[in-house]
């Protein structure tokens, strides 16, 4: 793969929202909670509208039940939503498809849990060459000890550790960009 440069851009990446669901969601701290839904909508209007391609994927529906309702109301239509048992979603056969098809280089994450899931498929990511950005506001574990260490690990290994708004307002690049205001009053 090529270089890359470090800002993100929307007609060079796909985000992939990883097995936010809702057995996995229930057991997750109150406030990382509400605070992972309300960025990953935020995420997926963005997205959507910028025509950022979007995967879904699913550990395990069978026993964590499916993506979260709130986050489901607000994928774009032509959102894949892939099941997989695999922890690194890079690992699942049709998410290296897409991805690959795609063309696209950066890769953004968000989803559950930091220190499994998002870590695994980060640093698989890496090694296949993608520049990949996490969403820090948009990642949470069970423990925040197992969080921050993620963070971390994330950090050392050469993951771009960000937070939605900066990644929206890359994508955006400007404040005359057509969708900035409608962006802007997601941003709250």
């Amino acid at each position: 793969m090529t270089s890359y440069t470090a800002t993100a851009a929307a007609d060079n990446g796909i985000l992939m929202v990883v097995d936010i669901q809702d057995r996995l969601l229930s057991a997750m701290p109150e406030v990382d909670k509400i605070t992972i839904v309300k960025s990953v909508k935020t995420l997926l209007q963005s997205a959507d509208l910028l025509s950022v391609p979007v995967i879904v994927t699913e550990q395990y529906p069978k026993g964590l039940g499916a993506t979260n309702s709130t986050i489901t109301e607000h994928l774009p239509s032509n959102t894949s939503v892939i099941e997989k048992t695999k922890f690194s979603a890079s690992q699942v056969e049709k998410v290296g498809q897409l991805l690959q098809k795609s063309g696209r280089q950066q890769i953004y994450l968000a989803g559950m849990e930091s220190h499994i899931c998002i870590t695994q498929t980060a640093i698989d990511l890496l090694s296949r060459g993608y520049q990949v950005f996490v969403l820090e506001d948009a990642i949470c574990s069970r423990n925040s000890l197992n969080h921050q260490n993620a963070v971390s690990r994330l950090r050392q290994a050469g993951v771009i550790i960000t937070n939605v708004e900066s990644l929206v307002f890359e994508w955006l690049k400007d404040a005359q960009h057509p969708h900035f205001r409608t962006i802007s009053k997601w941003i709250v």
